[in-house]
């Protein structure tokens, strides 16, 4: 189960974004499970665009295009991920979520 701790965020030009998804039911670390953790969004309109993931052994993935807009990092205490974006601009505006994912 993936639980976003955030509202609806509203954040202007320029301003920075942060997004924290608690995972529960199972460990971020897991290695039995091979899973990883994800951020994806998804424009009005618009097809779903993966923009990062960390995998269950802390290997951080990352979208070439958006690699220096966002980062992905986790808190294994709190079996947590966060997205932190900065520099958005209008054509970022989307539904932001949180996904787990198994590893191939």
């Amino acid at each position: 189960l993936l639980q976003l701790k955030t509202c609806p965020v509203v954040v202007k030009p320029g301003d920075p974004l942060t997004i924290t998804c608690r995972v529960t039911g199972a460990s971020i670390t897991d290695s039995s499970s091979h899973y990883g953790t994800g951020w994806i969004r998804q424009p009005a309109g618009k097809a779903l665009e993966w923009i990062n993931s960390i995998d269950y052994d802390g290997d951080i993935y990352k979208k070439d295009s958006l690699k220096n807009k966002f980062v992905v990092s986790r808190d294994t205490s709190s079996n947590t991920i966060t997205l932190q974006g900065q520099n958005l601009q209008a054509e970022d505006t989307a539904v932001y979520y949180c996904a787990r994912y198994p590893q191939c």
